[in-house]
């Protein structure tokens, strides 16, 4: 899914009223009307109070429409508005006279906080005081009123995006914002609905069609895309009825160390179940039995070395190689790691220790092959590229990153995002489950595995970390968020595959029940 920007929505609004021969008038109906169907859909009519709070520009005009729908509908409505300024959007005008016309009951004027309405913790908020044109500060009377919407604990839905959000700039000061329960959004979600600063402002959120230009929805290019099954499905290659282990490529784990041959044993066992031919693991002499008895299906080499990796040495060279899990950053390792690298030809995934080695000595970076997919969790980037100032600042810094050394970062993090080519993916499968030792291990596993089947850097990663979000989804729902371990995300990757292909369950028919026998 496309994630617009707020200037390509305002150009695809431009666009299709001039192609579908609409106003702006046409649309905000649309779209008050689409939160209206939502709305019913759910509440069946309902008379729980509904407090819709407009502002004065077009989302409130979007607020105004969906008001009078809702009293049409025969709701229980109190519809508010937030007066900020002397300034009136023509939408917000129209819609204004038009609500007007269908209830003695008009819109209360709010301009202060003695006018703020008594709401209690079982009514429903509507907040379309401020939309994406935000543009200047927000008084201090507005301010209190969003402190009042979280006090009442009333449930909030937000039109469009939460008051007080911007799409392209981080969050100053968190009470001038709406902390909404539920955010329905016009054409696509908001990048700021994904980002570890800002995700908390909406529990929820669902796109709304509101009837945009098809043209401009398909052919527009964004520097944001959701990453779900619908987009990684086209990306599988299947499987020919008369291939062998030969056909799926040979997978490298490079790494391990005293105590840490876990790591690489979770990386191996990962690369194998995403469905690499063959898997080999080069670890220290103290990991040869551990990875022997507890992973079979592996080929095993060893540094001389009892304890740590200090020369990487192999004869038979393999499809893709993940390295860094467990490895550490001892002087020795680091010096085994360069002459890996100057003598590499082999697509790498890069993890872990593999990544602080290469924060110790940015002078390797520069011999990373092109596409090489590095994967660090947030301290390891910190130590990649510095630190940064908010989540903006940590996207521009790693897209000049992946940009200047032409590589593949995954950020991980609630919602992983891909870099690559000046372009973020934004991976929407996974869950707090994840939060447990070694599932970054797995995942370095699947990308490599991926890789070793020939899939492309970018496709790799992208499918990766879907497959490694999506079977935790599935395992969650045996194991809870605190008992979930990282060996249950391989266990349940062969799952992740098979919902590649699930078709939705039909809803049952609900029959009318049988009248009972009379006495």
């Amino acid at each position: 899914m496309k994630v617009f920007s707020k200037a390509q929505i305002h150009e695809g609004n431009k666009l299709t009223v001039n192609r579908q021969k609409v106003s702006f008038i046409d649309l905000m109906e649309r779209a008050g009307t689409q939160i209206f169907n939502w709305m019913h859909l759910r509440m069946q009519g309902a008379q729980v109070p509904i407090h819709v709070f407009c502002g004065i520009g077009d989302n409130g005009g979007n607020g105004l429409v969906l008001a009078r729908h809702l009293i049409l509908g025969g709701y229980n409505v109190h519809t508010y508005v937030v007066n900020c300024s002397d300034k009136r959007s023509k939408g917000f005008l129209v819609n204004y006279d038009r609500i007007k016309s269908v209830t003695k009951n008009w819109p209360i004027l709010l301009t202060c906080a003695e006018d703020f309405p008594q709401m209690h913790p079982d009514d429903i908020i509507v907040d379309g005081v401020f939309g994406t044109g935000l543009n200047r500060p927000i008084a201090d009377w507005v301010k209190k009123l969003f402190m009042h919407f979280r006090a009442s604990k009333a449930y909030t839905l937000a039109i469009d995006i939460p008051s007080g959000l911007h799409t392209d700039k981080p969050v100053t000061d968190e009470d001038a914002v709406v902390w909404a329960g539920f955010t329905l959004s016009f054409a696509s979600p908001k990048m700021v609905f994904f980002l570890p600063d800002t995700f908390k402002f909406t529990v929820q959120w669902e796109v709304l069609d509101i009837g945009l230009d098809l043209d401009f929805l398909q052919l527009t290019d964004t520097v944001v895309e959701l990453i779900g099954k619908h987009e990684v499905l086209p990306l599988y290659i299947p499987r020919d009825k008369f291939s062998h282990k030969g056909h799926f490529g040979h997978a490298l784990i490079i790494g391990g160390s005293y105590g840490k041959i876990g790591a690489v044993t979770l990386a191996g066992k990962a690369a194998l179940v995403s469905g690499a031919g063959l898997v080999s693991a080069f670890v220290p002499k103290c990991g040869y039995s551990i990875l022997q008895a507890a992973f079979p299906e592996a080929m095993v080499k060893t540094d001389k070395q009892k304890k740590r990796i200090t020369a990487i040495t192999y004869n038979d060279v393999p499809s893709a190689v993940g390295i860094g899990v467990g490895m550490g950053t001892g002087k020795k390792t680091m010096v085994a790691l360069e002459v890996f690298l100057k003598a590499n030809k082999t697509p790498l995934v890069i993890d872990a220790d593999a990544i602080n080695l290469l924060a110790l000595n940015k002078k390797l970076i520069g011999l990373l092959p092109e596409q090489t997919i590095l994967t660090p969790h947030p301290k390891e980037l910190e130590r990649l590229i510095g630190t940064w100032k908010n989540d903006f600042d940590k996207l521009k810094k790693v897209k000049s990153f992946s940009k200047k050394y032409k590589l593949i970062v995954v950020i991980k993090g609630a919602n992983t995002i891909t870099v690559f080519n000046d372009k973020l993916y934004v991976n929407t499968t996974g869950n707090p489950g994840l939060s447990t030792a070694g599932s970054g291990d797995v995942l370095t596993g699947v990308i490599t595995g991926l890789l070793a089947q020939g899939y492309d850097a970018f496709t790799a990663a992208i499918f990766g970390v879907y497959l490694h979000g999506k079977s935790a989804d599935i395992a969650v729902e045996d194991f809870g968020y605190q008992s979930l371990i990282a060996r249950h995300v391989i266990d349940y990757l062969g799952k992740a595959y098979l919902d590649l292909f699930a078709q939705p369950e039909p809803l049952e028919e609900q029959s009318e029940p049988e009248p009972e026998p009379e006495a």
